[in-house]
């Protein structure tokens, strides 16, 4: 795969990368949050910028929702944990710690919440945090939707992307994004079922869809709502 770049005056950088089982231009946002571009080779450079350019919109909404989230005082942080922002006028740096179902950041009492310094301080106890989370609830409960509906896997895992829930390998090795325990228990079951299916279906195609419907009824409602959330930590 060979992969160049060029500037948009609009996204900025785009990542640019042949491949020869590529059938079309297709665009997507990198865990990094730049957007990537996948062309079959000789694909002309100004076709690529064409449809970027057509997609403009769509991909500055892409960009947009993957941002980092402004953490706010009080704010739900997974399942069981909630965000205290705590000014205090001896302290002379970040620091955030766990304790008793909160993650208390205690900050210089001049020092901005939104600072960057403090969001990053914040996200690094976040993401541990949802990862324990995540590891403590999630393989149990998709072992008990595996066991209800009918499914098998080989393994699990716990990545941290910033554009998709789950995932699926061809090997029956589940990934079950962190950030996960960020939304309501239903759609939680909704994206392990989407995966549990697609260890018999490594497709979206109706024989795939049939079976999500098997499974979770009310799966168009539960895909619609999941669009109101980002995995981004």
């Amino acid at each position: 795969m060979v992969a160049r770049t060029f500037q948009d005056p609009v996204l900025g950088v785009i990542t640019i990368r042949m491949h020869h089982m590529a059938t079309g231009v297709k665009m997507r946002l990198s865990p990094r949050g730049g957007i990537i571009v996948t062309a079959p080779p000789r694909t002309p450079l100004f076709v690529l910028k064409r449809a970027v350019a057509s997609s403009r919109d769509e991909l500055q909404d892409l960009v947009a929702r993957a941002a980092p989230p402004l953490y706010q005082d009080q704010q739900a942080i997974g399942q069981a944990h909630r965000l205290a922002i705590v000014h205090n006028s001896q302290a002379t740096d970040v620091s955030v710690r766990r304790s008793d179902g909160y993650i208390v950041a205690t900050i210089p009492r001049t020092c901005d919440p939104a600072d960057s310094d403090v969001q990053e301080a914040i996200r690094r106890t976040v993401v541990t945090t949802l990862r324990r989370e995540a590891k403590a609830y999630l393989p149990k409960r998709l072992r008990v939707l595996a066991d209800r509906f009918g499914y098998d896997y080989n393994a699990t895992r716990f990545p941290h992307a910033s554009t998709r829930w789950g995932s699926c390998s061809s090997s029956g090795t589940i990934g079950m994004n962190i950030a996960l325990m960020k939304l309501p228990l239903e759609l939680i079951d909704y994206v392990l079922i989407h995966e549990l299916c697609h260890t018999q279906h490594m497709n979206h195609s109706p024989a795939f869809w049939a079976a999500v419907a098997q499974a979770d009824p009310q799966f168009k409602q539960h895909r619609s709502q999941l669009r109101t959330y980002t995995p981004n930590v």
